[in-house]
């Protein structure tokens, strides 16, 4: 029974351990450049590729949602007769 508590405690140390971590850099201020500078890219895109990628993805899922409502619409609009 102690032998489970003292490895519980062992554990609760190592998860809140106040050692210092490898410091971040802090990339606010170049972010703020690329994204402020007129260059003529919608701020949607200024990310880059992934950030067009998203934008296409977007839109394309938007577009067959789109699509896929007007089908319904219609298909309850006129439904099929039955003989």
């Amino acid at each position: 029974m102690n032998r489970h508590i003292f490895a519980l405690q062992q554990v609760a140390r190592r998860t809140v351990s106040t050692s210092a971590r490898r410091p971040v850099e802090n990339k606010v201020p170049q972010n703020q450049k690329l994204f402020q500078e007129d260059n003529g890219i919608p701020v949607h895109l200024k990310g880059g590729t992934s950030d067009a990628l998203l934008y296409r993805a977007t839109m394309a899922l938007t577009v067959v949602g789109v699509g896929y409502v007007v089908y319904e619409l219609v298909k309850a609009a006129f439904p099929q007769k039955k003989n």
